[in-house]
């Protein structure tokens, strides 16, 4: 399958008018079908698609990985702009969501109002919930819940399920995108908080173990251990991925050391950009 991939909304831009957000979209389209793969905090997504001449209003689906607000926070725009598009997630993107530390006495809301309340229902459109492997669209997949194997990865960060900070939020709603090809599996992470490893995993044996032909997205490195970086490096290395495009939340250190490991597969990855692979 001949696909291709635009970054509608990441940290950084390139091009002219396109404008940076913290947070993540993504456009994939096969030719015959169109996705929209996480929206944004919402600030970005409308110009940056005008921008990059991509047409909303032909998404066949929207795909949430997660329920933070930086990929969650342009999705009743986007409902708006696609009112055909099915909708997929899993059960627990709806969470109240917080972020923090033991430097501050209350958590960062990290959810919506608009997820929470299920506003995203409204007009009888379809909404797949489910914690399932799923093809959203003939040849493109969602991973579903990502099984945690690893004793090296964790989230990511210190994220809550309530404001006191009392109980970890375990992301279970972590999902990636995967586009099987002749010449191996296109993966596409939202924030990975699986774990990277863990997502390759799934995905191999979603795949009967074909080959990674490329890894984009964020993989949430920003505060890896160190062992957790030399285990993940160790552990691309056996996918020997021929594109590597990791951004947003996976961090500068740890891109530096992606880039440094892999230097033939890595690619600069900001909003504007766009990738293709044939069949």
């Amino acid at each position: 399958m001949a696909i291709s991939l635009t970054l509608l909304v990441e940290n950084t831009a390139r091009g002219m008018g396109v404008l940076g957000e913290h947070g993540l979209s993504w456009w994939l389209d096969t030719g015959t079908h169109r996705v929209l793969f996480d929206t944004g905090q919402g600030m970005a997504l409308l110009n940056n698609a005008r921008r990059l001449g991509v047409d909303l209003s032909q998404a066949d689906a929207i795909v949430l990985s997660h329920g933070h607000l930086d990929h969650v926070g342009g999705l009743e725009q986007a409902l708006a702009a696609a009112p055909q598009a099915a909708l997929f997630m899993h059960p627990r993107a709806t969470d109240r969501r917080y972020s923090g530390s033991d430097r501050k006495p209350k958590g960062r809301r990290l959810s919506t109002d608009f997820m929470e309340t299920e506003a995203f229902r409204a007009g009888g459109r379809c909404v797949v919930v489910t914690a399932e492997p799923v093809e959203v669209v003939p040849g493109v997949w969602m991973t579903g819940e990502v099984p945690r194997e690893t004793d090296f990865e964790d989230t990511g960060g210190p994220l809550f399920l309530d404001e006191a900070m009392t109980q970890p939020d375990p992301l279970l709603d972590d999902l990636s995108l995967y586009v099987p090809t002749a010449q191996g599996t296109v993966v596409v992470c939202g924030c990975a908080h699986s774990g990277v490893i863990n997502t390759l995993r799934h995905i191999a044996r979603l795949t009967h173990d074909a080959p990674v032909r490329a890894i984009f997205g964020g993989v949430h490195l920003e505060n890896a251990s160190p062992r957790r970086m030399d285990e993940t490096i160790r552990a691309l290395r056996g996918y020997h991925p021929y594109r590597l495009g990791c951004c947003h939340c996976t961090g500068f250190r740890p891109l530096l050391r992606l880039n440094a490991e892999f230097p033939e597969a890595c690619v600069q990855v900001a909003a504007g950009a766009r990738h293709e692979f044939g069949d």
